[in-house]
This record gives structure tokens, C-alpha cells and sequence, in this order.
């Protein structure tokens, strides 16, 4: 007799009761209980687990008008994932069991009841369909939650969120790290601040470890690039210096330093996480008389108090750096540093106070408020670190100045009140320790 082909063969219909000799019967601890009418010959095809029950050594099937009854216990959120597995038996194409899974959360559901009954091909389709499409982030965390559970068979679901080699992640964080200190065309600046960003992020401890360790070969490929942008902001800065002496006004520079300051200000992060910015801290003590120079002599727009603005953020951070011990200057530019800066931050307060009143939609124009605290607390620190002769010095300049109200260095007039106060009785207790250790 000769053997008709499968694809003349008339296909079996789940449902099609004159044709099944299965009913498949669904129930949940809530009472439902779903009937479907099945074939055992694609049941047993395409599920071990149905293979098993239907089979001669499975003695508890029961009979249903004339028909094998097999009952299948689920939750009730898994229903509607077994009547979509039944479904599937009868889907021939695998094409078209992929348009059936149409979403992760769908063929997650899928996938579960496909590894819970044994069917080799439906779990093929689902973890094909799950390894191609995108997923949402609480779609990704329900994969995570549920996937390694399965076993080897699934594994390539997770293929995108296993941990990268740490060679791969040198090289990403050197290429970005390259593009982040560099000066792109103005259309890749949002791509450069998404690199900066991202450099920080895998710096960052959180909740989970740093996603590289910081050697010495990262440190050394910081600093280096660091110093690239170091220098282009001094030859933006000699330039501008040109412009003042020839009365010229260029705006495109002062553009070019505000960026460079914005990248400088991210270098500050960076460099402060990795414990090396002590070049830094020097490089920007160096050029800061500069810095002073030409900021002083930009007034009027937007643009130039923005600029202003960026620069007394760096300055914060190298403040900080100086006045917490975390680069240990010679006090003769500790000293330099407060006369030079105290000055600019206190002309710059209220000027900002006042514009930011005017233009309060202006958001740009907003300081952050823990910056004007993190600048007070940096220049008490130091100068608590002066000699008491210098401390007299700044002290008495900023009692005598009509605008006493920022920096508030009353911190600083208390401490220099009390060692001034005890000063003679310190050293001549001192003294008298002294002469005692020499007699015996």
C-alpha cells in the first residue's frame, strides 16, 4: 500500500472532537477546568510528559466518553500558557510558532509549560524567539528569574547578560575613555557625554563591583589622556590671554573653553575615583591666575556667566582636594589658592543669586546649592591649615568686607580665637616638657 505524504495528509485540529481520541483536561486550585479535545499521536510527538501518560505503562488514564482523559494540574496564571503549548502541537511551520510567542512575557509563559511537558521543539522555537528580540527591563528581569532554572537547553537566552571578558572590557573602556577626552564635531557631543557617563558608571561601587579594577595601566592611560585635555584647556586659555591684550572678543573660544571646562569638571570624577588627581590639582593651581585673568574680564551674557559658573565647579574640586589632605600642597600655594579664589567666589554669589532671581526659568543658570557649601567648607579647611599669621591676615579682610555674608568663615574666626587664646600657654607647657625631658 503505498504511503500518502504528510503534507496530503489531512492535518489534525486541536478541539476537532469527531477526530481526537485525547481530551486534555486543565485544572487549577481555583476550580477551573478546561476541556480540550486532542490526538494522541501528536501528543506523544511532540511531549515526553504526555508520551508518558498515554503510554501502556501509565496506569491511571482515565477514560472520558470514549476518549483517553488526560488531567494536567496548573496555576492559574500558567492556564492560558498550556492552552497556547496545546495549540502549538498542531503548528507544523516553525515560522508561524514564532508569530504565536508575538512577546517576551507570552513566550516566557510559553516556555515554562514547554520545559515543565517535555516538547524539545517548542522549547527550541521559544528560546530562539527569546534570544532575538528585545526586552523591556522588567521583561529582563523576569528571564533572569526564571530561565536558569531550565537547564543547558535554554542557556542561550542568557548569552547577552553573561559577564564580558575582562580584556573586551579594557578595550571598550580605552576606546571610550579616548573619545570621552576628546574634541568631536559638535553632532557627536551627545555621544561623548554618553561615553563620559558611561566611563563613571563602570568606575562606580553600587550595588555591584566596579565593572573593572583600576591598575595601573588604566591609571596611567587616564592621566595621559587627562593631560591631552589639560593642554588643549591651556592653549584655549594662552589664546584667550592674546585676545584681552588686542582687544579682541572671540566667542567660538570662550564656546570651546566652556566645553573644555565640562569635560575638565567630568576628568575631576574620574580622576578623584581612581585616587590620581594630584596632576591635576597642581596643573589647574597653575593656570588658575590665568583662569581668574580672563573670566574677570567677561561680562554681560548668558554665556560668559555660564562659563563662570563651570569654572568655580572645577575650582570646588580641586578646593576640596587641597583643603581634605587629598593632595598636599606647599602652603605658599595654599595660601595662593585661597587669595586668589576667595575673592572670585565671593563677587560671584550674589551676581548669581541675582540672576537666577531674574530668570527663574532659566535652568541653566541654577547652582547647585551644595556646591556654594562645598566651596565654604574647602577654603575654611585651608585656611585653618595656614600659618596664624596668615589666618590674621584673611580673617581681618573678611570682617572688614561689606559683602561678610559668603563665605561664611565663622568656623574658621572661632578655631583661630581659641589657638590665639591658648597659644602662649600651649608652647610654654611645651617648653616646660621640654626642659624637664633634658634634666633627666
Amino acid at each position: 500500500m503505498e504511503t500518502v505524504p504528510n503534507e496530503l495528509k489531512t492535518p489534525s485540529k486541536i478541539g476537532d472532537r469527531p477526530t481526537s481520541d485525547v481530551v486534555v483536561r486543565l485544572r487549577t486550585q481555583d476550580g477551573r477546568d478546561d476541556w480540550l479535545y486532542c490526538h494522541s499521536h501528536i501528543l506523544v510527538e511532540e511531549s515526553k510528559y504526555f508520551a508518558d501518560r498515554l503510554s501502556d505503562s501509565w496506569p491511571t488514564c482515565q477514560i472520558l466518553d470514549s476518549r483517553n482523559c488526560v488531567e494536567v494540574y496548573c496555576e492559574e496564571p500558567d492556564l492560558d500558557s498550556h492552552v497556547n503549548v496545546l495549540r502549538l502541537f498542531y503548528v507544523i511551520a516553525d515560522g508561524l510558532m514564532m508569530e504565536i510567542c508575538h512577546g517576551v512575557k507570552n513566550a516566557l509563559g510559553i516556555l515554562r509549560v514547554a520545559v515543565k511537558l517535555g516538547c524539545p521543539r517548542i522549547i527550541a522555537v521559544c528560546v530562539d524567539y527569546l534570544e532575538a528580540v528585545p526586552w523591556e527591563e522588567a521583561e529582563e528581569e523576569e528571564i533572569l528569574n526564571t530561565i536558569p532554572s531550565m537547564g543547558s537547553k535554554v542557556e542561550p537566552v542568557l548569552a547577552r547578560l553573561q559577564p564580558v571578558n575582562p580584556t573586551a572590557v579594557m578595550k571598550i573602556f580605552l576606546s571610550a575613555l579616548q573619545f570621552a577626552t576628546s574634541s568631536p564635531p559638535s553632532p557627536l557631543n551627545d555621544l561623548k557625554n554618553t561615553a563620559q557617563e558611561q566611563l563613571e558608571y563602570m568606575l562606580t561601587e553600587d550595588d555591584d563591583a566596579p565593572l573593572l579594577s583600576a591598575d595601573e595601566e588604566i591609571k596611567l592611560e587616564v592621566m595621559r589622556c587627562v593631560k591631552k585635555l589639560l593642554d588643549r584647556f591651556n592653549s584655549i586659555v594662552e589664546s584667550l590671554l592674546c585676545d584681552l591684550q588686542e582687544s579682541i572678543s572671540d566667542s567660538g573660544k570662550m564656546q570651546s573653553l566652556h566645553s573644555c571646562l565640562t569635560d575638565l569638571l567630568w576628568a575631576c570624577q574620574i580622576l578623584g575615583k581612581l585616587e590620581i588627581i594630584r596632576d591635576f590639582v597642581c596643573s589647574w593651581t597653575e593656570l588658575s591666575v590665568k583662569l581668574v585673568t580672563i573670566v574677570q574680564q567677561k561680562d554681560g551674557e548668558n554665556q560668559i556667566l555660564k562659563t563662570k559658573l563651570k569654572v568655580l565647579e572645577v575650582t570646588a574640586k580641586v578646593l576640596e582636594a587641597i583643603g581634605y589632605g587629598i593632595v598636599v600642597l606647599p602652603t605658599v600655594k595654599r595660601l595662593h589658592m585661597v587669595k586668589l579664589w576667595l575673592p572670585f567666589v565671593r563677587t560671584m554669589k550674589p551676581l548669581v543669586d541675582s540672576v537666577s532671581e531674574e530668570t527663574e526659568d532659566d535652568l541653566t543658570l541654577k547652582f547647585d546649592s551644595e556646591i556654594w557649601q562645598s566651596l565654604e567648607s574647602a577654603f575654611v579647611a585651608i585656611i585653618l591649615t595656614l600659618s596664624s599669621v596668615d589666618q590674621t591676615d584673611i580673617l581681618t579682610e573678611w570682617l572688614e568686607n561689606q559683602q561678610i555674608r559668603y563665605p561664611d568663615l565663622t568656623e574658621a574666626f572661632e578655631v583661630w580665637c581659641y589657638r590665639s587664646k591658648v597659644a602662649k600657654r600651649r608652647l610654654a607647657t611645651l617648653g616646660e616638657e621640654h626642659n624637664t625631658a633634658k634634666a633627666v
